[in-house]
């Protein structure tokens, strides 16, 4: 276990860089002196998505503002494996899942899909944002997954025409996931809502040059499963799970 792994880290989005001294957001002082209980002198560990993990110090606190100082460089910054998960989206805990998950597993783009079966289109994205940032500060990653503005089938068909998409086929006839995965970066992986896509939609994947159906197995999967068992598979063939 490395030195400073135990200290409690924060996703902050300014600038870091040893020497200067940040005053943190309302949320996080409550957070750091109301929930955890910290106060002057105590360290914590600050990240964003492009100057690393850096340690830092406590340094000023009272009732309306906190204070720290930024030390020394823990890690330089390194992105994850790029992996976008295409997702219609679901009950309101069931997207959570999906986010919480996928952000443990690397994604670094979460694209909301309105499909023609999407049963609850609304997605509150502000949520969801805070919610792959509490993932990525307790899973040690350097960076946050992006979110995407949700897109009809079609339009999320044209914004992705220059990588692969993977689409998760429950309706058969499609390689398996993990020889169709060997040889395709960048990639997006596709997941259809409950009740999956419509023929309509099938045919027009299948048509896509840029679509490769896989098959995740005989059983048909819950599309929050489906999703996780594809980053899996990805993740173990083009992710970092091989840097240890």
């Amino acid at each position: 276990m490395r030195e400073n792994y135990t200290l409690i880290r924060l996703y902050l989005e300014a600038n870091l860089s040893g020497g200067t001294k940040l005053e943190l957001s309302k949320g996080h002082r409550h957070y750091l002196t109301n929930v955890l209980r910290k106060s002057a002198g105590d360290t914590l560990r600050v990240f964003n998505c492009k100057d690393g993990e850096w340690l830092s110090q406590i340094s000023d606190v009272t009732k309306k503002s906190v204070s720290i100082n930024i030390t020394n460089i823990l890690r330089e910054p390194k992105p994850c494996p790029d992996i976008t998960l295409c997702f219609a989206p679901l009950r309101k805990h069931r997207n959570a899942f999906i986010a919480e998950k996928a952000t443990e597993l690397g994604v670094t783009m979460l694209q909301p899909v309105i499909t023609q079966r999407t049963q609850f289109p609304k997605l509150n994205v502000d949520k969801m944002r805070v919610q792959v940032i509490e993932a990525a500060e307790q899973t040690e990653r350097l960076d946050i997954p992006k979110l995407g503005v949700p897109m009809t089938l079609d339009e999320m068909l044209r914004a992705y025409e220059g990588r692969t998409i993977f689409f998760a086929d429950e309706g058969g006839g499609a390689r398996a996931a993990m020889d169709a995965i060997q040889n395709a970066q960048p990639a997006a992986i596709l997941i259809g809502p409950e009740g999956g896509f419509t023929d309509a939609e099938r045919e027009t994947l299948r048509a896509s040059d840029n679509v490769v159906t896989i098959s995740l197995g005989p059983r048909i999967l819950r599309a929050d499963t489906a999703a996780l068992s594809a980053l899996t598979l990805w993740q173990s063939v083009h992710g970092d799970w091989h840097d240890g």
